[in-house]
């Protein structure tokens, strides 16, 4: 790979620029909506309306990432989204009941990123060698982390001037210089297509690639632990913000959105920590001891949550939180980039997708309603002690956590996920 270093940095910082204006946008209607009414049930309904379009227009769009241009999918996906925010910031602007269009608009955008993300899944093997996916994997996290710092101070100085929808413009501009970066900057080879690839057609692929996952039992496994995991992890990753609100609103002026803005820096000012040392040291060599090691973390903090009283406090643990998560999501990420080979994986991401989206979406309509019932530090010790069962459970099963450790991938033709010399696999 020639220059893939120059070519992978090009490719992360175009994603980077685009992120940074989402997550401004992301915030802001959450921001918004848990301040403005308070409700698990509201800040349910905007959960739903952001991410589940994701799993309907998932279905296609893995096969879409295998079948054409990666780079103009990522392209289309971005422009659209940045479209119908330009459209909410002027609804915004002339209107002073938007609350549904903040709804219908989160809808669209959440259907850009479920056309988005399995291209770039798929799209930075191509452009980084097999024994760099995780040290690009940990750099790629604290890049993000770092973009997710900043967006939540940018987002509540710019709230904090009354400018709801100058958060839209931004989003937009940062797309156009994403997609400058990415169009122009940055070659992604066009995936040979094998002579059965030509002459299936798109619900052949897409049966295809639904079979090769639920057909091996390491990508079976695998989805069916992200799914219990992505269930227990809402309480912590979605009504953190609501928490925040509740518990420790009445500290701050009426108006204020520090709370919310120092909850989302600090988790990712952690996260950043985190991300790095993953990328200076490379994980363990069995992927899901790595992964079991972020899973202890992430149940412990959120446990932490639900006894603390300190806001200061609270900080603290949301900055280990933070320190945790890379050490779920890049294992998990890393270890399909190895194990599946290169004409599959957009519709193994999307399938992937599919199933965490949904699962959290689940959880929502579980937990939302929960959260206006009982007290909500009861749900966060709660999910926070079935984190840890649940990585208890992972490690215990020993021919699923020997899979952890990857073999160089099968020659072509053979059918078949292997990564170790156990005979089960994991996340």
């Amino acid at each position: 790979m020639i220059n893939w270093k120059k070519n992978i940095a090009l490719f992360l910082t175009s994603q980077a620029i685009s992120l940074f204006g989402s997550s401004l946008v992301q915030y802001s209607i959450i921001w918004y909506v848990a301040k403005e009414t308070k409700s698990g049930v509201m800040v349910m309904l905007m959960t739903i309306c952001g991410f589940l379009p994701q799993v309907l227009i998932s279905v296609f769009a893995g096969v879409w990432a295998d079948r054409f241009s990666r780079k103009k999918l990522i392209i289309f996906a971005d422009s659209g989204i940045a479209v119908w925010t330009l459209l909410l910031a002027f609804i915004i602007m002339n209107s002073k009941d938007f609350f549904w269009a903040l709804l219908v608009i989160s809808a669209v955008r959440s259907v850009g990123a479920g056309i988005q993300t399995p291209a770039v899944n798929s799209a930075i093997p191509q452009l980084v060698p097999m024994d760099k996916l995780m040290k690009v994997g940990g750099i790629n996290s604290s890049i993000q982390s770092i973009i997710n710092l900043v967006a939540p101070a940018a987002g509540g100085a710019i709230l904090s001037l009354g400018a709801f929808h100058y958060v839209m413009f931004v989003d937009v501009i940062t797309a156009a210089i994403g997609m400058s970066i990415f169009g122009f900057l940055v070659p992604l080879p066009e995936l040979e297509r094998t002579e059965s690839m030509e002459k299936h057609g798109y619900f052949d692929d897409l049966k295809e690639g639904v079979g090769y996952a639920l057909g091996h039992r390491f990508l079976r496994r695998t989805l069916m632990v992200c799914g219990i995991f992505c269930f227990l992890i809402v309480p912590a990753a979605f009504l953190s913000d609501l928490f925040v609100v509740r518990i420790f609103g009445d500290i701050f002026p009426k108006d204020s959105y520090l709370p919310l803005t120092l909850n989302g820096m600090v988790f990712f000012a952690g996260a950043i920590v985190g991300g790095m040392v993953l990328s200076a040291w490379g994980g363990f060599p069995n992927r899901l001891k790595t992964l079991a090691l972020g899973g202890v973390g992430f149940g412990v903090t959120t446990i932490g949550i639900g006894y603390v009283s300190s806001f200061w406090i609270y900080l603290v643990i949301i900055f280990l939180a933070g320190f945790a998560m890379p050490f779920n999501n890049s294992p998990l990420t890393v270890m399909l980039q190895e194990k599946v080979e290169p004409e599959k994986q957009g519709r193994v991401f999307s399938l992937l997708q599919i199933v965490t989206v949904l699962v959290m979406q689940l959880g929502m309509a579980v937990f939302g309603p929960l959260a206006d019932r009982i007290p909500i530090q009861w749900l966060m010790i709660g999910s926070g002690i079935g984190l840890l069962l649940m990585t208890a459970a992972i490690c215990s099963w020993k021919s699923f956590y020997r899979e952890g450790v990857t073999l160089p991938r099968p020659p072509a033709g053979e059918n078949e996920i292997s990564g170790t010399a156990g005979d089960c696999n994991g996340i």
